[in-house]
């Protein structure tokens, strides 16, 4: 069992940064595979990057590629997004996931989510 809270995020201008933090706990976090989702308001959730348990494999999703950045600090079992550039379509919940493997996250275990608001 893992446990997952999010925070970090807030309201931003257009062209701002924010960086959200999810803190992983339970049994044995750093062994999880972790990734972002996020879901805008009438829309069905979306994947936004992930990474694998070592650190070694990372992928985004093509609309925030070169603007945001994933990472996690196994001392600390955090997971992190660096949310740079931020555009009004980047507006949703984010949540954090976790999962045994890469293919696994979605149907691992959940965060409550993280409310970002881009202003134009």
């Amino acid at each position: 069992q893992v446990q997952l809270v999010e925070s970090g995020g807030g309201l931003v201008q257009t062209g701002g940064s924010l960086r959200l933090s999810c803190a992983a706990s339970g049994r044995a976090p750093s062994s999880y595979a972790m990734g972002w989702f996020r879901q805008a308001p009438g829309k069905e959730r979306e994947f936004v990057a992930h990474i694998d348990w070592s650190g070694a494999s990372i992928r985004y999703a093509d609309s925030v590629k070169g603007r945001f950045t994933i990472s996690r600090d196994y001392a600390k079992n955090m997971m992190y997004l660096q949310m740079n550039s931020l555009k009004p379509e980047d507006t949703a919940v984010y949540y954090c996931a976790a999962g045994r493997s890469l293919v696994t996250i979605q149907t691992g275990y959940w965060g409550q989510g993280t409310q970002v608001t881009v202003s134009s």
